[in-house]
């Protein structure tokens, strides 16, 4: 049994970690930060958690109750993991940071993208970039670990195959992504209100969006050189889940993709590469750690679409997490996450 701390629980990423954790039967959560909220106990915010956490308060970060613990996931805005992660790293507690501080390698990159300097830049180079389908054997050994964000998740599983086998024109890559409303955070915001989101559908950072440089970085990796990328995301009004629509131009003979991407992700515990003609669902995955991917090629010419599905609340943030925590203590990569998907 290990002890872990989460920074920043008043979010929804927060209180999905939580969630996750109380099934989890190697995990006991030792603390639970937010300034806004403390002393206040976790059960009276989140009345879905009585009965499991009646004990456990919110409380004032503290780096020596976090010091304490075997590991601190960080559920917090940008900026703050840069503050706190050296001095827990210090104490010979490991990090899994839920936000972008850690998943850019250059700090100069970072900086232009989040308009502040990097808080931590003599840590990018043990950061270890935490998609466990790419990293999972230096995830093991890894003491910081970023978790990487919802769209680049959906995103890189699907363009994987295709890139690792060089069978896509890696300069013209197009990524058409929707996510549902938690995607912006649990704070209030006018553009999230239901009168606001309900009944509309819009794209929104088409000329740049904070996610690009981190997909492309991955893909990059993949590929084994820069890519070229478009990247639009869209606000549809559900909750949960993310839908990416991938699109790319194929080379050459590229025989079986169906079998390509079987093959690519048959020992991969949360990824399900769906039967031939498929459309995955977001409401096939609310809930779960899982990613349900498709493989389409219209009219059997050059063009192949993936269809990538993952609840952005799980597969994309604390269930990534949780998986990173199982790969980073040993534990079985499925523990506290082997639940099915809620339906309907």
């Amino acid at each position: 049994m290990i002890k872990v701390g989460i920074v920043g629980g008043t979010g929804y990423t927060g209180v999905e970690l939580l969630r996750l954790l109380a099934q989890h039967p190697d995990v006991e959560v030792e603390a639970i930060t937010s300034r806004s909220e403390a002393g206040l106990a976790v059960s009276e915010l989140y009345p879905n958690l009585r009965g499991h956490y009646d004990e456990l308060r919110f409380s004032e970060p503290d780096a020596g109750r976090l010091g304490r613990c075997d590991a601190v996931f960080f559920a917090t805005p940008h900026g703050v993991a840069h503050a706190l992660a050296g001095d827990l790293l210090e104490r010979g507690t490991r990090v899994i940071d839920l936000s972008a501080d850690f998943r850019l390698r250059d700090a100069e990159e970072w900086a232009q993208w989040y308009a502040q300097p990097h808080g931590a830049p003599e840590l990018l180079g043990e950061a270890v970039y935490g998609l466990p389908e790419v990293n999972r054997e230096r995830i093991r050994n890894a003491r910081l670990v970023a978790v990487p964000g919802c769209y680049p998740t959906a995103v890189q599983l699907g363009f994987l195959p295709l890139l690792e086998a060089g069978l896509i024109d890696d300069t013209r890559l197009i990524a058409d992504c929707k996510s549902g409303v938690t995607g912006a955070g649990r704070g209030a915001k006018v553009a999230s209100l239901l009168a606001e989101a309900s009944e509309s559908f819009k794209a929104y950072g088409a000329s740049g969006h904070r996610h690009l440089p981190e997909i492309r970085q991955g893909l990059g990796d993949a590929a084994g050189h820069p890519v070229g990328l478009t990247f639009v995301p869209h606000l549809t009004p559900m909750i949960r889940g993310i839908h990416a629509s991938l699109y790319g131009q194929l080379t050459g003979d590229v025989g079986d993709l169906q079998a390509l991407f079987e093959k690519r992700f048959a020992d991969e515990p949360f990824v399900d590469v769906m039967p031939t003609g498929s459309h995955p669902e977001t409401r096939s995955v609310k809930g779960s750690n899982m990613c349900r991917i498709a493989i389409h090629r219209p009219g059997n010419d050059a063009t192949v679409v993936v269809l990538s599905v993952i609840d952005n609340l799980v597969k994309g943030a604390s269930g990534q997490a949780v998986h990173n925590l199982n790969l980073m203590f040993g534990f079985a990569e499925t523990a506290g996450l082997d639940a099915p998907a809620i339906m309907p």
